[in-house]
């Protein structure tokens, strides 16, 4: 009946856009015989439908249950409008741009359907390397301001012939609304360049060529360059860590297919799908040892980084090119990406031999994301960008506009709102001029964006860190600090959805301490607003402070002194730690009166001594790579215990990690395989750490852990301390959407500023 009719104004939130949302309503609309309208506001996607009582009820309802694989339904908002008693249902041009809600979508990989679609000689988009629809594509990477259309994109310069119009315009069609859509015709170009001349016909064919012979070939992608080389090729691998500077860290590989991954990897059901979900990161799988990758892509360690091909370009590249390529991001090492074809050339002439461009521009460069599957089907988010970034992280408590300046390694920072927060891309170390200006012109480009002015700034307390003096310069802005360790636990702690009180345990390398030393082994009794150091790892000294970063055999040094006093020199002796006679007698110095060397209890510096005392890494080239090849060298299965003390003092327990040290250097001298005795370390800290929690669940009647901090990116370290706490009874929290490591500070920060914000 006519008096049946109704109509409803409805409002989404969320990340739909750039996500096929529209569209979806669309054929939900014609569906149910609903007339009306959709389209893209700044606040998501507003929609006015009209028709019968129970035919909206349904369309309602499918807004979410039936919302499209990438969009994410936040809030539904309905109210009743005026029936204009219309007939069509229709997409309109965007509207009312002025106060910011909309969400930004992540880039996606390459779908199944585009897939098909360019190896078909049938389709007109055959072999062409620029193809996406609603379901892929680029998203965050070429968007400049929102709403998400083609317009506000580095898309608005190719012009749409009449058959991409025409795909665009008809509902029935995966390109229906597709913002990046493009075709031969109409889209961009790609093209190669080699010493002087440019060549497009054959680009993919010769890039493929000079693959095949040992040449590195500079590669724009998505979100900036890739250095790529062979593989299995050893001398071409070496000639890419001597030109990028790049001496052990290891390299991610990219694949032609699945079935490659599984001749050179072990993969599971975990790694399988995390390889081949649109987000498609570099994904951590255990090496086959007969898989023919070159030995140095990834030395010391028993994993591989691996990838699928995630855009049409990389999947017709293998068509040419070698099955697994070397694939490290276009930079030297610790240098901003380089996401330009200009800064390309410029940056990279002495590192690739040729270049393979497009005139695609970026927006917003970002990287590669890397995640590690753990067999229980656990994942560890070691970095988070392409794919991930910027989806939102939801609040558990409500926020005013605060900006989380992050750390200075592996910086992320973090825009919230509402219960929305936006945790940026991986933006690397800030330790250069070009990543601090790099970090700048990200921070403005998410403000304008997201059309915010953040009321409060929130940083760490380190008065040395780039991100702390951004804050501070910002004049006109509130500022909070926030304790590196307290940050970690409120991330995790606000990822999980919690606000009240927790025994949080970070482990770490080096975070300022509010008494004056570095922390990094921390016990703290913690909720969103505030913690108390409840407890932590015996200090030692950090001989030549961050220096002894660099060199491990110098922490070694350093817990033998505290361990053995005056017979530190004679066991250093007996574990082959060498130094020139000036180097000892500096480090016999520091270590008695200390002097440049101030107290430390971080936990990756007893890894650092450990793996140095094994001779299994004693010195550094990359961040992490003693704790790395220690976890590396363990033998899982080992059950062996060295007994761990508590130490009480007035306020906090001390687990005595000296004496597990102490106990580790014996049972090695002793000529204990160093397979085992790394094995014996890892599980006897597991153990001293489950005896700490539960003496603090004594003291405070406290049963939920959250675990966080880089430490935490030790697999062996991770699932067999949640094993261990989880059967003495408690609920642990761990990360699974930003990373433990200092790439979830930013949350963590303005979780602890939204919750302090009625204290301020």
């Amino acid at each position: 009946m006519l008096d049946d009719i109704v109509r409803k104004r409805v409002r989404v939130k969320g990340l739909v856009q750039g996500v096929g949302f529209r569209p979806f309503v669309y054929r939900l609309a014609q569906r149910y015989g609903l007339a009306g309208w959709v389209r893209n506001t700044s606040q998501g996607v507003e929609i006015e439908a009209e028709g019968g009582l129970s035919a909206l009820e349904s369309f309602l309802r499918a807004l979410s249950s039936e919302a499209p694989p990438q969009a994410r339904v936040e809030a539904v908002t309905v109210t009743e409008a005026q029936r204009q008693a219309e007939t069509a249902f229709v997409i309109l041009e965007s509207g009312n741009l002025n106060h910011v809600e909309a969400l930004v979508p992540p880039d996606a990989a390459l779908c199944r359907a585009c897939a098909a679609e360019i190896l078909d000689p049938r389709e007109r988009r055959y072999r062409y390397p620029f193809t996406n629809c609603t379901d892929c594509g680029p998203r965050f990477t070429i968007i400049r301001q929102l709403p998400y259309d083609r317009p506000q994109t580095t898309m608005r310069v190719f012009t749409l012939c009449r058959k991409c119009a025409r795909e665009y315009r008809d509902p029935a069609n995966r390109r229906f609304h597709a913002e990046s859509t493009a075709c031969p015709e109409c889209g961009p170009r790609l093209w190669l360049e080699i010493e002087g001349r440019r060549i497009e016909t054959e680009a993919l064919k010769v890039s493929g060529h000079l693959l095949q012979t040992g040449k590195i070939l500079a590669i724009k992608g998505l979100g900036g360059f890739h250095l790529a080389c062979d593989a299995r090729n050893e001398e071409a691998v070496q000639t890419l860590r001597r030109r990028k500077g790049r001496v052990a860290k290891p390299f991610a590989v990219m694949v032609r297919d699945l079935a490659e991954a599984a001749r050179i990897c072990h993969l599971d059901e975990h790694v399988r799908a995390l390889l081949q979900s649109p987000q498609s990161p570099v994904v951590l799988a255990r090496k086959r040892t007969d898989g023919g990758i070159a030995r140095s892509v990834a030395p010391g360690n028993n994993y591989l980084g691996l990838l699928l091909p995630y855009t049409p370009l990389h999947l017709l590249l293998f068509e040419h090119a070698p099955p697994a390529l070397v694939m490290t991001s276009g930079n030297y090492s610790e240098e901003p990406l380089l996401f330009t074809n200009e800064g390309a050339r410029a940056g990279l002439a002495n590192l690739a031999d040729a270049f393979l461009l497009h005139n695609r521009d970026i927006q917003v460069p970002c990287d590669d994301s890397v995640m590690r599957p753990l067999p229980t089907g656990a994942v560890i988010p070691l970095r988070r960008a392409r794919g991930y970034a910027p989806q939102a992280v939801p609040l558990p408590l409500e926020s005013p506009e605060i900006l989380g300046v992050g750390a200075e390694q592996k910086n992320t920072f973090c825009l919230a709102w509402g219960r929305t927060a936006l945790l940026s891309q991986h933006l690397g170390d800030l330790d250069t001029v070009e990543t601090f200006d790099y970090y700048r012109r990200a921070i403005e480009h998410f403000l304008n964006l997201y059309r915010k002015e953040p009321r409060l700034i929130a940083h760490d307390l380190h008065p040395g860190y780039l991100s702390t003096r951004f804050a501070r310069s910002q004049a006109d802005k509130r500022l909070v600090g926030v304790q590196h360790h307290h940050a970690h636990i409120a991330a995790c702690l606000a990822e999980n959805g919690r606000t009240g009180q927790c025994l949080g345990l970070s482990l770490d390398g080096t975070g300022y301490g509010t008494d004056g030393t570095v922390w990094g082994g921390e016990f703290l009794v913690a909720d969103l607003a505030d913690f108390v150091r409840a407890g932590h790892l015996a200090t030692v000294r950090l001989p030549g402070g961050e220096g002894a970063i660099r060199q491990p055999a110098k922490m070694a040094v350093s817990y033998l002194y505290a361990a053995y006093g005056d017979r530190y020199a004679e066991l250093a002796q007996d574990l082959g730690l060498e130094f020139s006679p000036l180097e000892w007698r500096v480090l016999g110095h520091q270590l008695a009166t200390g002097l440049n060397a101030p107290l430390t209890s971080s936990a990756g510096r007893l890894f650092d001594a450990v793996a140095a005392a094994l001779d299994i890494c004693r010195e550094r080239t990359y961040e992490g790579q003693p704790a790395s090849e220690l976890e590396m060298a363990a033998n899982p299965e080992e059950a062996g215990h060295y007994p761990l003390s508590l130490i009480p003092r007035k306020h906090t327990l001390i687990l005595d990690t000296i004496g597990l040290f102490r106990q580790v250097v014996e049972d090695h001298l002793a000529g204990t395989d160093k397979n085992i005795v790394a094995g014996r370390f890892h599980y006897s800290l597991v153990n001293g750490l489950a005896e700490v929690c539960g003496a603090l669940r004594d003291r405070t009647g406290l049963n939920l852990v959250a675990l966080s901090g880089g430490v935490f990116q030790n697999g062996l370290l991770l699932a067999g301390l949640r094993k261990r706490l989880e059967q003495l009874g408690f609920e642990v929290l761990t990360h699974s959407l930003v990373p433990p490591n200092d790439g979830g500070i930013a949350l963590g920060q303005v979780a602890v500023a939204a919750a302090r914000l009625p204290l301020l």
